[in-house]
Order: structure tokens, then C-alpha cells, then sequence
């Protein structure tokens, strides 16, 4: 059996598809203090609930909203994206290799190496490495082929996607970026 560790609903789709295709046991692991707002978190919860219904599949549930120590891991790296992005990847990984460890799984793996978004080979390194010092197998796929089918049964099915990684610093960048284009848009428009 694989644990499974799960971001969200819509990251999740294709990779449940992919482990029946295979046949392939696994059991879901939501963990993931990273996500905020709480409003944000309780919807990811809630989508990935969806798609559990729909999938008909297990979970194991970490349903506490973990900002103080999404913060306490990453805070020295506020102004070093990649340093506190690797600490986050860090941080639910090594939770997943622990839970695997206590269910007797026979390896992890997770839906952040599904995203087109994310860091793959960091992902990937890390998890090796935790693999290597916990001596859990990580199962290793590279399952971004699959994104655009994930993405689009995720719309089919009315699952709610996300627009950013769940922290604070990707929703400041998100919204930074925004104002960043209607400010350009402005300019250009006020020298015409």
C-alpha cells in the first residue's frame, strides 16, 4: 500500500486514476499547514471531501490549520522563495514518510510532484533523501503528464481550483502580480 500524500482535490484526480489503472492500494494523507487563509484551508478540505466521495477512497485526515508552524519553519526564509519553499516541501514530506512508517505503508508519495507549478527535482531530492534516512521507498512517477487531465475533470466535476501553492507569501505574489499588471495597464493607457 502507498500513502498517498494529498495538497488538494484537483492534484489528487489523476493520480487515483493512475494507481487504479495500475492497481495499485493506497490510502490518502492530507497534510498541509501551509495553507492559508483558514478560509482557504477549510475549501481545500472540503474539495478534497468531494473528491473522496466521488473516488470513494480513504483518507487520513490532518485537519489542523497549522499557519504557526508553517511560520515557524519558513519565517528565516520570508525573502528566499526557493529556500522556503524547499523548507515547506521539507516539512509535509518528512510528516508523510512518518505516517507512512506508522501504517506500515509500503512506500509514500505525494501529489505535489504532479503540479506543473511546483519544484519538481526538489520534491523529488527530498523525498529521496527522506526515503534514504527513514527507509520507506518513495514511489516515484512523473505524474505532470497528467496535469491537464487532472485539471480538467477537476472543472467537470465542479472541484474547486485553487490559484496558488495555499501560503501566504504565494497569495501575496498572486495578488502582487495582479495589481502589478493593472498598474502597468494604467500607465500604458494614461500615455495614450
Amino acid at each position: 500500500m502507498i500513502l498517498l500524500h494529498i495538497c488538494c482535490g484537483p492534484c489528487s484526480l489523476y493520480i487515483i486514476d493512475y494507481f487504479r489503472e495500475k492497481q495499485l492500494s493506497f490510502v490518502g494523507y492530507f497534510y498541509n499547514p501551509n495553507i492559508h487563509p483558514y478560509k482557504e484551508f477549510r475549501q481545500r478540505i472540503r474539495a478534497l471531501e468531494e473528491v473522496q466521495k466521488i473516488k470513494d477512497f480513504e483518507i487520513i485526515w490532518d485537519k489542523e490549520y497549522g499557519l504557526r508552524k508553517f511560520i515557524g519553519e519558513t519565517f528565516m526564509y520570508w525573502d528566499k522563495p526557493g529556500k522556503r519553499c524547499e523548507r515547506c516541501y521539507f516539512m509535509r514530506l518528512k510528516a508523510t514518510v512518518k505516517k507512512a512508517l506508522e501504517i506500515k505503508a509500503d512506500a509514500f508519495t505525494t501529489t505535489m510532484i504532479y503540479s506543473v507549478h511546483q519544484n519538481h527535482e526538489l520534491i523529488k531530492a527530498i523525498a529521496e533523501d527522506l526515503s534514504y534516512r527513514y527507509k520507506v521507498p518513495f514511489f516515484y512517477e512523473d505524474f505532470r503528464a497528467g496535469y491537464k487531465y487532472g485539471q480538467e475533470i477537476a472543472k467537470s466535476l465542479n472541484i474547486y481550483r485553487q490559484g496558488y501553492c495555499g501560503c501566504i507569501f504565494s497569495e501575496e505574489e498572486r495578488y502582487y502580480k495582479k495589481r502589478r499588471k493593472e498598474l502597468l495597464k494604467e500607465l500604458k493607457n494614461s500615455k495614450s
